[in-house]
């Protein structure tokens, strides 16, 4: 009872002393309690408020950081010591996000070291904000050393936590050559579900693209050192249906990125093409699909050759021959978006062309520099055939699958577009879906030889060799890297050994399938259901 009535006696003192002093020396007495404090107390406190400055107009990208970094540590040690947190889910997005409940402290640890955080919000006089501020709590003899080093850790883990959580988003193109470039892009939710892991592609394949993504995407010093811009350009080219846009779609999933997807046609002239790549973000994929399609680029090349009246005749007159448009976006305008020094005014950038035939494709697009890796992708090999079966049907094995790997050896594989539609079509019967997978590759392998033995007379003979060549060729697709000459003499050895031996090679389809009809004799009609649905 005594120390209870010296307390109250104490507080009295000070009430009276607080009432009689002037405000002078009362803030003096309390600047000398903080100091003392400071000095007695083993810890610094840095605090980090929401705005900067004094009218708090700009926000705080340092308390942002702060918040994704918590968040991105809430389930590991530090949300496990906060006693209370706030949870909170936004309409567009399913992720649930963590923020440290008002004037609650979270603890972390970093080299060793306790460091805490403590969220203030604090209300404002005479007004509905708030004023709100993080506080970190850190040893004060280790505060030169660890607070660099410590802030840098929090930002990057936060910038990295930013990229995969956010919301990704699929833009287009919505200019109209009225000349006003302020909102040339409207997007919507990306939510491609194609991944990798279900991607029909080889295995080898796959490792190397993702290889070279996750090189391009650590790269941030090496671009830097080396004087390139942080960019990457990929030529996807193959048949329809062969898997460039599943390709696209999985690479922007890999890296968390968004995907812009430019129309050319929509675009008036170079200087708008300019504009909608300045206003495309860090972090995305920049998509030109079946760029041997979309505009005229090699009429710039053939303008010089032709007399003035004839270009301008074919540039006003809306043809069957592509002349229309030729002059809306040239290739000087797309080399300069792809290579040239507007190309630098971001960084982590992809582009993407994808066309069906690479050599339609002007050379100058595709040269190194430009088009750093060009992916080849053709029919099904047989592992790329299994993980489309363990998709759609969920079969690790089957009967079938050694016809359907001497099917695929001997040229009759097909797009992963068309196993795929088998599949789907019969996913409620494994059985059925892969005798009409080999009845199909059965069919593509007669139609091979008979266009290679001379039965088909509707054929030109440049069509039966690019069909005995298909036929011969390896369905695996391709990735190269380095000079795109290389890659040409390097296949051009093998195009002429596959042409010497073309006759022998239909004669061997004949005689294989022969043998392979014996194993599904009784479902060998189905393949012209197929015929009839790809028709």
């Amino acid at each position: 009872m005594e120390i209870l009535s010296q307390l109250w006696s104490l507080l009295g003192l000070l009430t009276v002393l607080q009432n009689v002093l002037p405000s002078q020396i009362l803030s003096l007495l309390h600047s000398v309690y903080e100091s003392a404090q400071d000095l007695l107390s083993p810890y610094a406190y840095v605090e980090i408020p929401e705005f900067n400055g004094y009218c708090g107009v700009d926000l705080n990208d340092l308390y942002r950081h702060v918040h994704l970094y918590l968040n991105a540590a809430a389930s590991a040690s530090p949300a496990a010591s906060c006693r209370r947190v706030t949870l909170s889910r936004s309409p567009s997005s399913s992720r649930v996000t963590f923020a440290v409940a008002p004037n609650h402290t979270v603890h972390d640890s970093f080299g060793g070291h306790r460091l805490s955080w403590t969220h203030h919000v604090d209300g404002v006089q005479d007004s509905l904000d708030e004023k709100r501020s993080f506080t970190l709590r850190l040893p004060k003899r280790h505060r030169q050393a660890l607070l660099p080093s410590y802030l840098s850790h929090v930002t990057s883990r936060a910038e990295e936590f930013e990229r995969v959580s956010r919301e990704r988003r699929l833009f287009t193109n919505n200019t109209t050559g009225s000349g006003s470039f302020e909102s040339g892009w409207v997007s919507v939710p990306f939510r491609h579900p194609s991944t990798f892991e279900t991607l029909a592609l080889e295995p080898e394949l796959k490792k190397q693209i993702k290889t070279d993504l996750v090189s391009f995407q650590n790269g941030r010093e090496f671009y830097h050192r080396v004087g390139r811009a942080w960019k990457r350009g990929y030529l996807l080219h193959g048949p329809p249906g062969s898997g460039k846009s599943s390709l696209i779609a999985a690479m922007a999933n890999f890296l968390c990125y968004d995907v812009y997807d430019l129309e050319l046609t929509k675009v008036s002239d170079n200087s708008e093409l300019r504009s909608l790549l300045i206003q495309t973000t860090n972090r995305s994929i920049i998509v030109i699909e079946d760029i041997d399609c979309s505009v005229d680029l090699t009429a710039d090349r053939t303008t010089k050759k032709q007399p003035a009246k004839s270009f301008k005749k074919c540039k006003t007159t809306m043809s069957s021959s592509g002349c229309e448009d030729s002059g809306r976006v040239t290739l000087s305008g797309l080399l300069n978006f792809t290579d040239g020094l507007w190309s630098c005014c971001g960084e982590e950038r992809i582009v993407v062309f994808t066309t069906n035939h690479r050599d339609s494709v002007d050379p100058a697009l595709v040269r190194c520099g430009r088009m750093d890796v060009h992916v080849s992708l053709g029919t099904c090999g047989f592992h790329a055939f299994k993980e489309l079966v363990r998709n759609y049907l969920g079969v690790e094995s089957h009967a079938l699958f050694d016809a359907v790997d001497a099917c695929i050896r001997s040229g009759g594989s097909l797009t992963p577009a068309q196993v795929g539609e088998i599949l789907l079509r019969n996913r409620g019967d494994a059985d059925l879906a892969m005798k009409e997978v080999v009845a199909a590759m059965q069919g593509r392998m007669l139609a091979l030889a008979a266009a290679g033995g001379g039965g088909g007379d509707q054929m030109d003979n440049e069509d039966v060799v690019a069909a005995v060549s298909v036929g011969t060729r390896s369905p695996e697709s391709v990735l190269m890297i380095g000079s795109p000459e290389n890659w040409d003499t390097a296949m051009g050895g093998r195009k002429r050994k596959e042409s010497v031996n073309g006759s022998n090679g239909c004669e061997k389809k004949v005689k294989f399938f022969v043998r392979l009809k014996s194993l599904t004799k009784s479902d060998s009609g189905k393949c012209g259901v197929f015929e009839r649905g790809k028709h």
